[in-house]
């Protein structure tokens, strides 16, 4: 996949694989659930619904009896649903299966984790493994321009840089709890996500301290790592 084109042609296969949706409809879920997308246009959306039409992976269906083409003065426009082909669920399942480089990265990431309810668990324990070593790999680095910037620069370019490392950092925290959680699950053994304690690093269980976020690590689909 391309970065940004290939991003969201997954988004919108992922979504019309649960429904059919005109371009509206699939736009504002795109900009509810995904926050890589919040920014998203019809500009960029619809050269890409195009797209997949035209290879085979969308189905265009009109739902209204008679088109009524959109003037200025009636201001009505036909409403076109979309809806995955066989071939569109076939690549969407060949995308959903991807675990390479590209899946690590910032706005594949989230793309990824927003349908790990329909990934394999195989394939969701490679991404998050993989995402966690690309962002070890950039806190080094982070690291090392830190320490070098404390000798250069300003007390506020310094800031911004301790900011940016110190939210890395809890995104690789974040990353570790959901690694322990699959691992958790596959093997049977308590976990958060099916009522075991947590333990601190002394071994005893965690009672005290606030609550975690609500519900299941999944049901955060799409973050950034600002967000988090």
């Amino acid at each position: 996949m391309g970065r940004r084109s290939g991003v969201l042609e997954f988004a919108v296969l992922g979504l019309l694989h649960d429904a059919p949706m005109h371009g509206y409809e699939l736009r504002k879920r795109l900009n509810i659930l995904l926050g890589t997308f919040r920014a998203l246009s019809y500009g960029t959306l619809y050269p890409c619904l195009k797209s997949l039409v035209a290879q085979g992976f969308l189905v265009e269906d009109n739902p209204d009896v008679e088109y009524v083409p959109a003037t200025a003065l009636n201001g009505k426009r036909s409403k076109i649903v979309y809806r995955l082909s066989a071939e569109g669920k076939q690549r969407f399942e060949e995308l959903l299966a991807d675990s390479g480089p590209d899946a690590w990265e910032d706005e594949h990431f989230g793309v990824h984790f927003a349908f790990f309810g329909q990934t394999d668990r195989a394939v969701r324990m490679r991404v998050l493994e993989g995402r966690r070593s690309r962002l070890e790999e950039r806190l080094e680095r982070m690291r090392n321009s830190l320490a070098r910037a404390r000798e250069r620069f300003d007390d506020y370019t310094v800031e911004l840089q301790r900011h940016g490392l110190e939210s890395v950092e809890r995104e690789v925290r974040w990353l570790n709890e959901l690694i322990e959680t699959e691992r958790a699950n596959r093997t049977g053994r308590p976990g958060p996500a099916n009522g075991g304690t947590p333990k601190t690093s002394d071994g005893r269980g965690q009672e005290d301290g606030p609550p975690g976020p609500p519900g299941s690590p999944y049901d955060r689909p799409g973050r950034s790592a600002e967000e988090r």
